[in-house]
């Protein structure tokens, strides 16, 4: 614990004028450094959760929790299944699908995706296509009918709107008196969604399950079963207990199995981030260090004087960590006020910069994600705050032991 007097001198001396104006500029460049670090930090890190959170939010939109699928590529006692899964308290939800790759042709325009046969009622209780739909609905998806529903962007690919006829081929080729010919069928729009994702967005249609079941000839069974759980988190849990309950007949898997690698490179991309961006914390603590020792050679008499009255080498010390430590509260107090509040605001920071300089920084057709998104987390906060702190006092260290070790009768000397 510092002493009053201790307190009073090291708090004079940075709020003193100096003859040497140049420690007073290295001192605010310690400043702004550690303030800059901070606020990069929370920031950056802030919008890396956003990111994380926003992409599981989206893909888990049009992923089930948990997934159970044959292991021939037909589930044809899929109704058993879904009853038996149903049984597992944390299962909320379960619905049918039917899986396979398309060809989408309108006129001259023509493109590849992945056509998804569904039951519209049963769909909506484990995904959220329902809820993003900008045109029609996915309850007009009725069996026999050959409707569907295509995503914003393969709409706009296609050149379609609802109402409008979408040719299917898929890649299995009839044989015919005439020749093997790809089967084809005509399907017309009655639905357009938008999930904010362009990966789905763009290559994903949706049609009746009857009807992808007749087109895939799967007479009457479906790809797999699809799950919703009360806690997502609790995915890997569950599917293990399923796949005890059906022994191990059926392949059962979970959105952490799928994406797994996927979220394990964002938590390592943070981490990685972490580390860079807290060099620059690490450069200004330095700075600190430099300061100090240029505070300490300015005032060998000052400091000779206090010893030869009785100050002890550790009120010394103290005196110099104070200064230091005032540096290093001062930006890191600034930086998580300015990091706190951009990391709140840059959703709306950065379409304004967008719109300022007519640059588009996170295009659609390249990213995941087309806006930035971002999630303060608080424990972040802390963790970055206590490092500042931890790295400024640091540095206070080795100055404020060298300026105990003064010797009063060497500094006195030539004063």
């Amino acid at each position: 614990m510092f002493r009053p007097y201790e307190l009073f001198v090291g708090l004079r001396y940075t709020r003193s004028k100096r003859r040497n104006h140049f420690i007073s500029v290295i001192s605010l460049i310690s400043i702004l450094g550690i303030i800059l670090g901070v606020t990069a930090l929370i920031t950056v890190l802030s919008v890396m959760n956003g990111f994380e959170n926003e992409l599981r939010h989206r893909i888990l939109a049009m992923t089930a929790h948990v997934t159970i699928q044959s292991f021939n590529g037909s589930m044809a006692k899929w109704r058993h299944i879904e009853k038996e899964a149903g049984r597992d308290p944390e299962v909320i939800a379960a619905a049918p699908y039917v899986n396979g790759q398309a060809m989408f042709r309108s006129g001259p325009n023509m493109t590849g995706g992945l056509l998804r046969g569904v039951l519209p009622s049963q769909e909506k209780n484990v995904s959220d296509v329902a809820s993003h739909m900008l045109e029609g609905s996915l309850s007009a998806l009725k069996p026999g009918g050959y409707g569907i529903v295509l995503g914003r962007v393969l709409a706009r690919q296609l050149g379609v709107g609802l109402g409008d006829p979408v040719d299917l081929m898929i890649p299995e080729a009839t044989v015919t008196p005439a020749g093997v010919i790809p089967r084809m069928r005509r399907f017309h729009v009655v639905g357009i969604f938008s999930v904010g994702m362009y990966q789905y967005d763009s290559s994903l249609a949706f049609i009746d399950l009857h009807d992808a079941s007749v087109l895939y000839h799967m007479n009457g069974g479906v790809t797999g079963v699809r799950l919703r759980l009360k806690d997502m988190f609790r995915a890997p849990q569950v599917s293990r207990r399923i796949e005890k309950m059906l022994h191990g007949q059926y392949y059962v898997s979970n959105w952490t199995r799928k994406h797994q690698n996927f979220f394990r490179a964002i938590r390592t991309e943070k981490t990685t981030m972490f580390v860079i961006l807290a060099l620059i914390v690490g450069v200004a603590a330095f700075n600190i260090i430099s300061t100090l020792v240029m505070v300490v050679t300015d005032k060998q008499g000052d400091i000779a004087i206090l010893r030869t009255v009785g100050a002890s080498p550790r009120s010394i010390m103290g005196i110099f960590i104070v200064q230091g430590a005032l540096i290093g509260v001062v930006g890191t107090l600034l930086g998580v006020i300015g990091g706190v509040a951009l990391a709140l605001n840059v959703e709306t920071v950065v379409p304004a910069l967008e719109h300022l300089i007519g640059v588009n920084f996170i295009p659609a057709d390249v990213y995941y994600i087309s806006n930035l998104p971002s999630k303060l987390d608080w424990s972040d906060v802390v963790h970055i705050g206590t490092l500042s702190l931890v790295l400024s006092l640091l540095s206070t260290l080795y100055p404020a032991w060298r300026a105990a070790r003064t010797e009063p009768a060497e500094a006195l000397r030539y004063e």
